[in-house]
């Protein structure tokens, strides 16, 4: 069994539950994701199976889009609506002094980790040093805010529609946010919705997986693993250029520089390419052993 799977993930569950959860439905030991989520966050989790975890890396870089809720005036140790409440104060922003605060934070920006976070310090996770009520020193990350949208209200909760790089804590934004308008913030929700090209709209529930595996029917819903790599353009390589990038060696190629999907002269996924000064190599290999 290979391929991706797009996983709707519950709220209360860590990635390491699905992931863990999925091994027994599908009874398949190679599986792993891309891109972790905490146990309050639902939404997308793409899951790789078998083979294709091999391009697990691929897709830990790409850009996430969330769709997250910002509670003004109540702070805690975690940032988010989970943790210990630290300030609750009362609230008289308007959507237009929000707005304004929004604009400071679009583009590139310098973040600090939260504590409550599995960043390692010095051998030891942040969270375990936070747990024990310590606090250490954080270097700042370079993320970027692609796109940063007020999505309207639920309650008192204002919802913003965040588009942002790998790395971006969307709590510590919340957090910073409520900083710059003096009044503190956490973030109360949060449903990942879009990450490497793929949307929540096509993921699927746990119930809804074990009951496709239970009728013999989870292969229609897994995706190929070249879906990942629409993006690259593709080629298909002779019977001997087959044979040589099973063997793991690279051949001339009348390519343009670039990155391609290859393909074998039956149409199967063979590997993704690099093709540079007439020559290609395998960046990665795909095709079954």
């Amino acid at each position: 069994m290979n391929g991706i799977l797009l996983v709707d993930k519950p709220a209360g569950w860590t990635s390491n539950d699905v992931v863990i959860k999925l091994k027994g439905i599908l009874r398949e030991r190679r599986i792993g994701h891309s891109g972790t989520l905490d146990p309050m966050a639902t939404g997308l989790l793409v899951v790789f199976v078998g083979r294709a975890t091999r391009a697990v890396q691929f897709a830990e870089h790409d850009a996430k889009r969330y769709l997250a809720s910002l509670r003004l005036g109540l702070t805690t140790d975690t940032q988010d609506i989970t943790g210990n409440i630290l300030e609750k104060k009362d609230v008289s922003i308007t959507e237009t002094e929000l707005e304004k605060a929004l604009a400071c934070f679009r583009g590139e920006l310098q973040q600090i980790p939260p504590m409550y976070s599995a960043i390692r310090i010095g051998g030891r996770r942040l969270y375990d040093i936070a747990r024990k009520g310590g606090e250490v020193e954080r270097v700042p990350r370079p993320v970027t805010i692609h796109a940063l949208t007020l999505h309207g209200r639920d309650g008192e909760d204002w919802l913003l529609d965040v588009q942002c790089s790998k790395g971006t804590y969307i709590r510590t934004l919340c957090h910073d946010i409520g900083e710059s308008l003096g009044c503190g913030a956490c973030m109360s929700a949060l449903r990942r919705t879009e990450a490497g090209g793929f949307s929540v709209r096509d993921a699927l529930t746990l119930d809804t997986i074990q009951r496709l595996r239970d009728a013999g029917d989870i292969e229609s819903v897994l995706l190929p693993v070249d879906s990942l790599f629409s993006r690259e353009n593709s080629c298909t390589a002779s019977g001997e250029e087959e044979k040589r990038i099973r063997c793991g060696t690279d051949f001339k190629t009348d390519l343009a520089d670039g990155t391609y999907r290859v393909y074998n002269q039956d149409g199967a996924f063979l590997m993704l390419g690099q093709a540079k000064n007439g020559v290609m190599t395998t960046v990665k290999s795909f095709f079954e052993v």
